[in-house]
């Protein structure tokens, strides 16, 4: 039985990444899909040029509206944050929510390739360590997991230095861990902790050396549906790199990569 899932990412004019890409998701695996956008941003920010228009106090107004209107979601997904302010009211939601049951999945946004996202700043970063200790699932790529852990960038780790990164998100509070895209004794893999299984785990994958905007959102986005419908969460995780693997290889040649996956013609991925 699907989900009533509150999204709180930003929407993207042009590409699919964030939002409009975790909506057919989601939407296509069953879920229930309620939308609290961060910010409207024009573009993908791989282009380079792009305009953001925070979205604060209409998240903040809203959040009041539906309180006064008694809605409530079993499942919280929060992605790009914007500000200090927006990251305060995001953080107090996923409280509050977790506090009548709700999950939390926090995807902390900010770079990838041992670098921050055209745009992040260390204040960012800052934030998104707020957001960690509220996660029930908190889901960096191996770029923001250092960021936030505020470690070394290695080409290569052990799987020590691995499970000490992962230690450091949980002691931010957040309850299972997995780094996505993270290269461990030779090996990608997505390595990380299960809560609910209360063990470690390190899932190995053959990189697909082709880069697409949105890869993590889709992959993430995969995991929390298989996570919600119940699943294991180290088999929901392999559901979604098969899921992204596929779906690059699908449209390895297309023209325009920073405009992401077409989402809406590999839902059959999905199924």
């Amino acid at each position: 039985m699907g989900k009533r899932i509150l999204l709180v990412h930003d929407m993207t004019g042009y590409g699919k990444v964030a939002m409009a890409a975790i909506m057919p998701v989601l939407s296509h695996m069953g879920h229930h899909i309620y939308t609290l956008p961060t910010a409207i941003v024009s573009n993908t920010l791989d282009y380079g040029q792009f305009e953001i228009h925070e979205m604060t106090d209409y998240m903040r107004n809203t959040l009041q509206v539906w309180k006064n209107l008694g809605f409530s979601f079993e499942a919280v997904s929060t992605g790009m944050i914007f500000s200090e302010e927006q990251a305060a009211l995001v953080s107090a939601l996923c409280r509050e929510s977790a506090e009548k049951g709700c999950l939390v999945f926090v995807d902390p946004v900010m770079g990838d390739e041992g670098k921050l996202y055209n745009g992040v700043t260390d204040a960012t970063v800052a934030h998104m360590r707020a957001m960690a200790s509220v996660a029930d699932y908190i889901m960096p790529n191996y770029t923001e997991a250092a960021y936030l852990a505020n470690a070394p960038i290695k080409e290569d780790l052990t799987r020590p230095e691995a499970n000490e990164l992962v230690d450091a998100l949980r002691q931010m509070g957040a309850k299972s861990v997995l780094i996505t895209s993270a290269k461990v004794e030779g090996t990608y893999c997505v390595v990380g902790y299960d809560h609910a299984a209360n063990e470690r785990f390190l899932l190995p994958f053959e990189m697909v050396p082709v880069f697409f905007s949105g890869t993590g959102d889709i992959f993430n986005a995969v995991m929390t549906g298989h996570v919600l419908a119940g699943e294991p969460l180290q088999a929901a995780i392999q559901k979604a790199m098969d899921a992204v693997r596929v779906m690059i290889l699908r449209n390895k040649d297309n023209e325009d990569h920073y405009v992401g996956i077409p989402i809406e013609t590999c839902l059959e991925v999905l199924s």
